[in-house]
Protein backbone atom coordinates (compact mmCIF):
# COMPACT_ATOMS: atom_id res chain seq x y z
CA UNK A 1 0.00 0.00 0.00
CA UNK A 2 1.42 3.45 -1.07
CA UNK A 3 0.08 6.47 1.07
CA UNK A 4 0.46 9.80 0.63
CA UNK A 5 -0.22 12.16 2.80
CA UNK A 6 -0.27 16.16 3.51
CA UNK A 7 2.05 16.33 0.21
CA UNK A 8 2.19 20.38 -0.67
CA UNK A 9 4.74 21.27 -3.38
CA UNK A 10 5.32 24.51 -4.79
CA UNK A 11 7.18 26.31 -7.72
CA UNK A 12 8.02 29.30 -6.54
CA UNK A 13 4.67 31.33 -5.67
CA UNK A 14 2.73 28.86 -7.27
CA UNK A 15 1.46 26.25 -5.41
CA UNK A 16 1.20 23.25 -7.55
CA UNK A 17 -0.15 20.52 -4.78
CA UNK A 18 -1.92 21.75 -1.62
CA UNK A 19 -2.24 19.01 1.08
CA UNK A 20 -2.88 15.81 -1.23
CA UNK A 21 -4.06 12.65 0.02
CA UNK A 22 -4.63 9.31 -0.86
CA UNK A 23 -3.92 5.88 -0.70
CA UNK A 24 -3.08 3.65 -3.59
CA UNK A 25 -4.09 -0.27 -1.76
CA UNK A 26 -2.17 -3.46 -2.56
CA UNK A 27 -3.88 -5.36 -5.40
CA UNK A 28 -6.54 -2.71 -6.77
CA UNK A 29 -5.80 -0.59 -9.70
CA UNK A 30 -6.15 3.38 -9.07
CA UNK A 31 -6.88 5.73 -11.47
CA UNK A 32 -5.54 9.17 -11.14
CA UNK A 33 -7.76 11.60 -12.96
CA UNK A 34 -6.99 15.59 -13.60
CA UNK A 35 -7.33 17.83 -16.50
CA UNK A 36 -3.41 19.14 -17.64
CA UNK A 37 -1.87 20.76 -15.39
CA UNK A 38 -3.75 19.74 -12.06
CA UNK A 39 -0.91 18.21 -10.58
CA UNK A 40 -0.97 14.50 -11.31
CA UNK A 41 2.34 14.51 -13.34
CA UNK A 42 4.25 15.92 -9.99
CA UNK A 43 2.56 14.05 -7.63
CA UNK A 44 3.97 11.03 -9.25
CA UNK A 45 7.50 12.25 -9.48
CA UNK A 46 7.33 13.25 -5.81
CA UNK A 47 6.09 9.25 -5.33
CA UNK A 48 9.52 8.22 -7.47
CA UNK A 49 11.63 10.67 -5.69
CA UNK A 50 12.19 12.36 -8.63
CA UNK A 51 11.05 15.55 -7.01
CA UNK A 52 10.27 16.34 -3.18
CA UNK A 53 7.71 17.92 -1.40
CA UNK A 54 7.80 20.66 0.46
CA UNK A 55 5.69 19.29 3.30
CA UNK A 56 3.80 15.80 3.65
CA UNK A 57 5.44 12.39 3.45
CA UNK A 58 4.97 9.22 1.12
CA UNK A 59 4.90 5.47 3.17
CA UNK A 60 4.88 2.58 1.48
CA UNK A 61 3.32 -0.79 3.90
CA UNK A 62 2.89 2.08 6.71
CA UNK A 63 6.90 2.65 6.57
CA UNK A 64 8.28 5.75 5.49
CA UNK A 65 9.44 5.03 2.04
CA UNK A 66 13.14 4.39 1.06
CA UNK A 67 15.50 4.64 -2.02
CA UNK A 68 15.84 1.03 -1.81
CA UNK A 69 11.96 0.55 -1.95
CA UNK A 70 11.52 2.92 -5.09
CA UNK A 71 14.06 1.20 -7.12
CA UNK A 72 11.83 -2.14 -7.28
CA UNK A 73 8.89 0.58 -8.00
CA UNK A 74 7.83 0.02 -11.48
CA UNK A 75 7.97 3.82 -13.21
CA UNK A 76 6.31 5.36 -16.52
CA UNK A 77 7.44 8.78 -17.02
CA UNK A 78 5.16 11.22 -19.02
CA UNK A 79 8.72 11.63 -21.05
CA UNK A 80 9.80 8.63 -22.36
CA UNK A 81 13.44 7.84 -21.96
CA UNK A 82 14.20 4.82 -24.28
CA UNK A 83 17.29 4.70 -26.52
CA UNK A 84 15.93 5.25 -30.13
CA UNK A 85 19.00 3.40 -32.12
CA UNK A 86 19.40 0.14 -29.39
CA UNK A 87 17.38 -2.83 -30.19
CA UNK A 88 14.22 -3.23 -27.58
CA UNK A 89 15.23 -6.66 -26.54
CA UNK A 90 18.28 -4.95 -25.52
CA UNK A 91 16.81 -2.32 -24.09
CA UNK A 92 14.54 -4.33 -21.57
CA UNK A 93 17.73 -6.87 -20.95
CA UNK A 94 19.85 -3.61 -19.62
CA UNK A 95 17.14 -1.86 -17.53
CA UNK A 96 16.62 -5.04 -15.84
CA UNK A 97 20.31 -5.70 -15.18
CA UNK A 98 20.42 -2.08 -13.85
CA UNK A 99 17.93 -3.21 -11.02
CA UNK A 100 19.88 -5.96 -9.93
CA UNK A 101 18.64 -8.87 -12.19
CA UNK A 102 20.63 -11.68 -13.22
CA UNK A 103 21.38 -11.57 -17.07
CA UNK A 104 19.41 -15.04 -17.71
CA UNK A 105 16.45 -13.70 -15.52
CA UNK A 106 16.74 -10.21 -17.71
CA UNK A 107 16.46 -11.92 -20.88
CA UNK A 108 13.78 -14.05 -19.83
CA UNK A 109 11.57 -11.47 -18.19
CA UNK A 110 12.36 -9.40 -20.95
CA UNK A 111 11.47 -11.99 -23.92
CA UNK A 112 8.20 -13.01 -22.21
CA UNK A 113 6.66 -9.33 -21.43
CA UNK A 114 7.48 -8.96 -25.35
CA UNK A 115 5.32 -11.69 -26.08
CA UNK A 116 2.42 -10.24 -24.12
CA UNK A 117 2.81 -7.25 -25.05
CA UNK A 118 2.61 -8.50 -28.90
CA UNK A 119 5.91 -6.60 -30.03
CA UNK A 120 7.96 -10.38 -30.10
CA UNK A 121 8.63 -10.38 -33.61
CA UNK A 122 9.80 -6.98 -32.93
CA UNK A 123 12.38 -7.71 -30.48
CA UNK A 124 15.11 -7.29 -32.00
CA UNK A 125 14.15 -3.67 -34.12
CA UNK A 126 15.44 -0.23 -32.82
CA UNK A 127 13.35 1.38 -31.04
CA UNK A 128 12.78 4.40 -33.82
CA UNK A 129 11.60 1.64 -35.97
CA UNK A 130 8.64 1.24 -34.38
CA UNK A 131 5.47 2.67 -34.58
CA UNK A 132 4.78 5.28 -31.93
CA UNK A 133 2.32 3.08 -30.60
CA UNK A 134 4.25 -0.39 -30.28
CA UNK A 135 6.66 2.19 -29.07
CA UNK A 136 4.50 2.85 -25.83
CA UNK A 137 4.26 -0.90 -25.56
CA UNK A 138 7.66 -0.63 -25.66
CA UNK A 139 7.81 1.53 -22.46
CA UNK A 140 5.16 -0.44 -20.41
CA UNK A 141 7.69 -3.31 -20.88
CA UNK A 142 10.72 -1.42 -19.46
CA UNK A 143 8.63 -0.48 -16.41
CA UNK A 144 7.49 -3.86 -15.75
CA UNK A 145 10.69 -6.02 -16.65
CA UNK A 146 12.16 -6.11 -13.25
CA UNK A 147 9.12 -7.46 -11.75
CA UNK A 148 8.26 -4.17 -9.54
CA UNK A 149 6.62 -4.73 -6.52
CA UNK A 150 4.08 -1.50 -7.19
CA UNK A 151 3.36 0.02 -10.47
CA UNK A 152 3.37 4.30 -11.43
CA UNK A 153 2.33 4.68 -14.42
CA UNK A 154 2.08 8.38 -16.24
CA UNK A 155 -0.77 8.09 -19.03
CA UNK A 156 0.38 4.58 -19.86
CA UNK A 157 -2.76 4.23 -22.59
CA UNK A 158 -1.70 7.41 -24.82
CA UNK A 159 -1.36 6.43 -28.21
CA UNK A 160 -2.60 2.90 -28.19
CA UNK A 161 -5.32 1.44 -30.19
CA UNK A 162 -8.11 -0.01 -28.98
CA UNK A 163 -6.63 -4.01 -29.02
CA UNK A 164 -3.06 -2.78 -27.31
CA UNK A 165 -5.06 -1.14 -24.86
CA UNK A 166 -7.07 -3.95 -24.03
CA UNK A 167 -3.51 -6.00 -23.90
CA UNK A 168 -1.82 -3.68 -21.61
CA UNK A 169 -5.09 -3.97 -19.38
CA UNK A 170 -4.79 -7.67 -18.91
CA UNK A 171 -1.02 -7.05 -18.02
CA UNK A 172 -1.58 -4.68 -14.95
CA UNK A 173 -4.34 -6.30 -13.79
CA UNK A 174 -1.94 -9.39 -13.60
CA UNK A 175 0.10 -6.93 -11.16
CA UNK A 176 -2.77 -6.00 -9.21
CA UNK A 177 -3.78 -8.60 -8.88
CA UNK A 178 -0.67 -10.61 -7.83
CA UNK A 179 -0.99 -7.84 -4.64
CA UNK A 180 0.62 -4.99 -5.98
CA UNK A 181 -0.12 -1.47 -5.66
CA UNK A 182 -0.88 -0.35 -9.26
CA UNK A 183 -1.60 4.02 -10.11
CA UNK A 184 -1.77 5.49 -13.52
CA UNK A 185 -3.16 8.51 -14.67
CA UNK A 186 -5.22 8.61 -18.12
CA UNK A 187 -7.42 11.33 -19.57
CA UNK A 188 -9.38 8.54 -21.07
CA UNK A 189 -11.85 8.34 -18.92
CA UNK A 190 -14.22 5.45 -19.91
CA UNK A 191 -10.63 3.19 -19.73
CA UNK A 192 -10.73 4.15 -15.85
CA UNK A 193 -14.44 3.99 -15.57
CA UNK A 194 -13.93 0.40 -16.74
CA UNK A 195 -10.59 -0.86 -15.59
CA UNK A 196 -10.16 0.78 -12.03
CA UNK A 197 -11.27 -0.50 -8.69
CA UNK A 198 -10.70 2.91 -7.09
CA UNK A 199 -10.41 6.44 -8.68
CA UNK A 200 -8.65 9.93 -7.15
CA UNK A 201 -10.09 13.04 -8.50
CA UNK A 202 -7.32 16.18 -8.56
CA UNK A 203 -8.06 19.74 -9.94
CA UNK A 204 -5.81 22.71 -9.10
CA UNK A 205 -3.54 20.29 -6.71
CA UNK A 206 -6.40 19.50 -4.72
CA UNK A 207 -8.11 15.94 -4.34
CA UNK A 208 -11.31 16.26 -5.41
CA UNK A 209 -13.21 13.06 -5.23
CA UNK A 210 -11.43 9.59 -4.01
CA UNK A 211 -12.68 6.05 -3.54
CA UNK A 212 -13.80 3.11 -5.43
CA UNK A 213 -15.79 3.56 -8.09
CA UNK A 214 -19.05 2.56 -6.83
CA UNK A 215 -18.65 4.61 -3.27
CA UNK A 216 -18.35 7.79 -6.20
CA UNK A 217 -21.07 6.69 -8.30
CA UNK A 218 -23.43 6.26 -5.03
CA UNK A 219 -22.17 9.57 -3.33
CA UNK A 220 -22.74 11.85 -6.62
CA UNK A 221 -26.30 9.77 -8.00
CA UNK A 222 -28.02 13.00 -6.98
CA UNK A 223 -31.89 12.59 -7.28
CA UNK A 224 -32.21 11.33 -11.23
CA UNK A 225 -34.80 8.72 -11.70
CA UNK A 226 -35.70 6.50 -15.12
CA UNK A 227 -38.76 5.05 -15.34
CA UNK A 228 -40.02 2.59 -18.10
CA UNK A 229 -43.14 1.23 -18.60
CA UNK A 230 -43.82 -1.42 -20.84
CA UNK A 231 -47.64 -2.91 -21.83
CA UNK A 232 -50.63 -1.91 -24.76
CA UNK A 233 -50.76 0.91 -23.02
CA UNK A 234 -47.61 2.29 -21.59
CA UNK A 235 -47.39 6.19 -21.52
CA UNK A 236 -45.68 7.87 -18.69
CA UNK A 237 -46.83 11.17 -19.65
CA UNK A 238 -48.80 11.34 -16.78
CA UNK A 239 -45.17 11.54 -14.39
CA UNK A 240 -45.47 15.40 -16.11
CA UNK A 241 -48.54 16.32 -13.80
CA UNK A 242 -46.92 14.85 -9.96
CA UNK A 243 -46.02 17.46 -7.95
CA UNK A 244 -41.98 17.69 -6.97
CA UNK A 245 -41.27 15.79 -10.49
CA UNK A 246 -39.32 17.56 -13.00
CA UNK A 247 -39.09 15.62 -16.26
CA UNK A 248 -36.37 15.66 -18.53
CA UNK A 249 -37.03 13.28 -20.96
CA UNK A 250 -40.09 11.50 -22.31
CA UNK A 251 -40.53 9.23 -24.85
CA UNK A 252 -43.82 7.10 -24.91
CA UNK A 253 -43.35 4.74 -21.77
CA UNK A 254 -40.13 5.85 -20.80
CA UNK A 255 -39.87 8.87 -18.71
CA UNK A 256 -36.20 10.59 -16.61
CA UNK A 257 -36.90 12.93 -14.01
CA UNK A 258 -35.88 14.68 -11.16
CA UNK A 259 -37.27 14.26 -7.64
CA UNK A 260 -37.53 16.90 -4.90
CA UNK A 261 -37.11 13.75 -2.43
CA UNK A 262 -37.00 10.29 -2.03
CA UNK A 263 -40.89 10.42 -1.20
CA UNK A 264 -41.83 11.98 -4.50
CA UNK A 265 -39.46 9.66 -6.39
CA UNK A 266 -41.24 6.60 -4.76
CA UNK A 267 -44.84 8.52 -5.21
CA UNK A 268 -44.27 7.89 -9.06
CA UNK A 269 -43.54 4.18 -8.41
CA UNK A 270 -46.54 3.42 -6.97
CA UNK A 271 -48.33 5.58 -9.15
CA UNK A 272 -46.58 3.38 -11.78
CA UNK A 273 -47.58 0.40 -10.30
CA UNK A 274 -50.76 1.22 -10.48
CA UNK A 275 -51.77 2.41 -13.73
CA UNK A 276 -53.90 0.12 -15.46
CA UNK A 277 -52.61 -2.23 -18.79
CA UNK A 278 -48.95 -1.58 -17.89
CA UNK A 279 -46.48 -2.98 -16.74
CA UNK A 280 -43.05 -1.63 -14.88
CA UNK A 281 -39.78 -3.00 -16.79
CA UNK A 282 -37.63 -0.94 -14.62
CA UNK A 283 -37.12 1.81 -12.25
CA UNK A 284 -33.95 2.93 -11.10
CA UNK A 285 -31.99 6.22 -9.77
CA UNK A 286 -29.65 7.32 -12.36
CA UNK A 287 -26.06 6.88 -11.08
CA UNK A 288 -23.11 9.08 -13.12
CA UNK A 289 -20.66 8.33 -15.31
CA UNK A 290 -17.06 9.08 -14.43
CA UNK A 291 -17.03 12.10 -17.00
CA UNK A 292 -20.04 13.10 -15.05
CA UNK A 293 -18.28 12.87 -11.66
CA UNK A 294 -14.98 14.95 -13.09
CA UNK A 295 -17.18 17.36 -14.47
CA UNK A 296 -19.12 18.00 -10.93
CA UNK A 297 -15.84 18.48 -8.67
CA UNK A 298 -13.56 19.97 -10.87
CA UNK A 299 -15.76 22.42 -11.95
Amino acid sequence: MIEIAGVTRSYGARRVLDDVNFTVESGRMTGFVGGNGAGKTTTMRIILGVLAADSGSVRLNGAPITAADRARFGYMPEERGLYPKMPVIDQLVYLARLHGMEAGAARSSATALLERLGLAERAKDTLESLSLGNQQRAQIAAALVHDPIALVLDEPFSGLDPMAVEVVLGVLRDYADRGAPVLFSSHQLDIVERLCDDVVVIGDGRIRAQGSREALRAAHAGSTFELELVGPSADAGWVRELPSIAVTHLDGGFARFDADSTEAAQAVLARAVAEPGTTVRSFSPVTPSLAEIFTEVVR
